[in-house]
């Protein structure tokens, strides 16, 4: 009864998240519970409670800062051309029908790593490659499934996500780190998701017939650039810039990110390149002309991260303080451990774990902040190991609580990421709702099967060691405690 009650906290943000409430009041209303709870159960005074979570609290003051500067790099991307000069690289050939799905693949994985959005990307993205489609007679599902998946895959590794900085923070990983450790995996998910939709293509019998994606945008009706402008600005922008084109250098700024964390550059510099090389090659293009509005991009992206995540971090952070505090996550672990035998089965339930609670919560970061802090007490606890060992399995937790929130979510037919989906294809292109449904778009989503299946395997199968940076320590180098070590 006593373990029930104070896991009553978590049931508590788990209820108000599923019924719609918004995470920046429900979790200060889980605190307020979880605090109660630790008062009249463990005798805990309102001081050491507090304490305790602001404790907690402190381990995310640099994601705050990576954060602010990852959605100014974004602002930046969008808006100097990055990002228009990334479509237009991929698409300066004419694409068939059978080769449309997969250059939207490409594309939107490239832009969502470039702008760290999955929701921007598939709003940008959407309106030329649907159009595109149309004019070369393709297969609108598998087009549109393509666009989730590439939309979600930068959203999983890149740099500037707020998912990859959220997931890395709780686990008290580097981004860089991060980004290495699954940057193998992540790319033989994307080229084999590529050769998936090529073959599904040409199972179709998809025709020949070539298209610009100009033309596909000249296309676009005046009631779909309405629809664009009120739900997604930025998209409206990338469209515009992707019709008159930007130089092809405007590329040169994501390739300076990417390259800088490739070599393990602290994160914090990695952006600051971004922003500073984007002004400058802007200038140069044109596509700045004043500095004081390029500075007012950045604030703009300082400003939209101050104003939702690092609030609500500040409250998930003292909320995981005061269950931490009451070893309130410890009968998870336990029932957990009971049916578990190696090392291996642990992180898998960890795997499991995080995307049952994704389906559950129906939100991508909801999941992230609220199962990670258990998987990653229950790893901490539950395992020994040295140093170093430690260090690769939260790595491994922060891509399991990525991974299953970015792609896990696209195989959940209620989960928000649907619903936005499925509502922008409709937006964008009014004839789809004759041919796209949520679960076509589940169906021909390959990426993301692909990344949560190989994902379970690798990790329970001990694979993961054939991928360069990718293995986890096997046991005996890591191995589980006894009942009387945890306790």
């Amino acid at each position: 009864m006593i373990t029930l009650i104070k896991l009553s906290p978590m049931i508590v943000l788990a209820g108000l998240m599923m019924s719609g409430m918004d995470i920046l009041l429900a979790a200060p209303i889980a605190f307020i519970v979880a605090t109660i709870v630790a008062m009249l159960l463990d005798r805990f005074s309102f001081s050491e409670l507090l304490d305790a979570g602001l404790e907690n609290m402190k381990y995310y003051l640099i994601v705050f800062l990576i954060l602010q500067a990852a959605y100014a790099v974004a602002e930046c991307f969008m808006a100097t051309g990055v990002a228009a000069s990334v479509i237009n690289m991929a698409l300066s050939m004419g694409l068939t029908a059978k080769y449309v799905a997969v250059a939207a693949l490409i594309v939107t994985s490239v832009l969502s790593v470039a702008t760290g959005t999955s929701w921007g990307t598939f709003a940008a993205c959407a309106p030329i490659f649907l159009w595109l489609n149309h004019i070369v007679d393709g297969s609108t599902v598998l087009t549109v499934a393509a666009i989730a998946g590439g939309s979600c895959f930068g959203d999983n590794i890149g740099l500037i996500s707020d998912t990859t900085v959220v997931s890395s923070g709780i686990q008290n990983v580097s981004i860089i780190d991060r980004v290495r450790h699954q940057g193998v995996w992540s790319a033989l998910c994307l080229i084999s998701g590529a050769v998936v939709f090529y073959f599904a293509a040409v199972s179709l019998g998809l025709k020949d017939t070539s298209g610009q994606a100009v033309e596909a945008i000249n296309q676009i009706p005046d009631i779909v650039w309405s629809n664009l402008e009120q739900q997604r600005p930025a998209a409206v922008t990338l469209l515009q810039q992707v019709r008159s084109g930007v130089p092809q250098y405007m590329a040169i700024p994501l390739v300076l990110v990417l390259v800088l964390a490739g070599i393990g550059t602290n994160t914090l510099i990695c952006l600051g390149t971004g922003i500073f090389s984007s002004l400058i090659f802007g200038w140069f293009s044109g596509t700045v002309t004043d500095i004081r509005a390029f500075l007012d991009l950045v604030q703009s992206g300082f400003s939209a991260a101050g104003n939702w995540t690092v609030v609500m971090m500040l409250w998930v952070g003292a909320f995981g303080g005061v269950m931490r505090k009451m070893n309130a996550f410890d009968p998870i672990a336990d029932a957990i451990l009971r049916v578990v035998r190696s090392v291996r089965q642990l992180m898998c339930a960890n795997a499991a774990l995080c995307l049952l609670g994704n389906a559950a919560l129906a939100d991508e970061m909801a999941q992230i902040v609220t199962i990670s802090p258990i998987i990653k007490n229950m790893t901490e606890h539950s395992i020994e190991g040295n140093e170093k060992d430690m260090y690769k399995l939260a790595l491994r937790n922060a891509t399991f609580a990525d991974a299953m929130a970015v792609f896990g979510s696209q195989l959940i037919p209620w989960h928000a990421y649907m619903a936005f989906f499925i509502g922008i294809t409709y937006a964008v292109y009014p004839m789809a709702k004759s041919t796209v449904t949520i679960g076509g778009i589940i169906l021909h989503n390959y990426l993301a099967w692909i990344a949560v299946i190989s994902m379970l395997v690798l990790t329970y199968t001990g694979l993961d060691r054939l991928i360069p940076l990718f293995g986890i320590p096997a046991e005996p180098e890591v191995r589980l405690k006894g009942g009387n070590e945890r306790n």
